[in-house]
């Protein structure tokens, strides 16, 4: 039965790197064909210029992953807390 669980897992992970193999690939081979064939000079497409207004500074970025960081710390806290409490009840029954 573990063996069966490997093979799917392996299976599994290589159809996982294969689909996200195909799925980036097709933007590296585009290529910008005029239309009307490859005859004459190609002219280059117009440079954009983008303009950010708005966004997020950097230090409310760091509050929101320090916070989360201290959420996670909490949570995990908790869970082993708990879980050692199971435990120590299941010992003494």
């Amino acid at each position: 039965m573990i063996r069966i669980r490997r093979t799917l897992t392996a299976l599994a992970t290589l159809a996982g790197a294969l689909l996200a193999l195909t799925a980036t690939s097709s933007a590296a081979l585009a290529m910008n064909v005029p239309p009307g064939g490859t005859a004459g000079p190609v002219q280059a497409p117009p440079q954009v210029h983008t303009v950010v207004v708005g966004g997020m500074p950097g230090w409310q970025i760091a509050l929101i992953a320090a916070g989360a960081a201290l959420a996670a710390a909490a949570v995990a806290l908790l869970l082993d807390r708990a879980r050692a409490a199971h435990k120590a009840h299941a010992t003494t029954a």
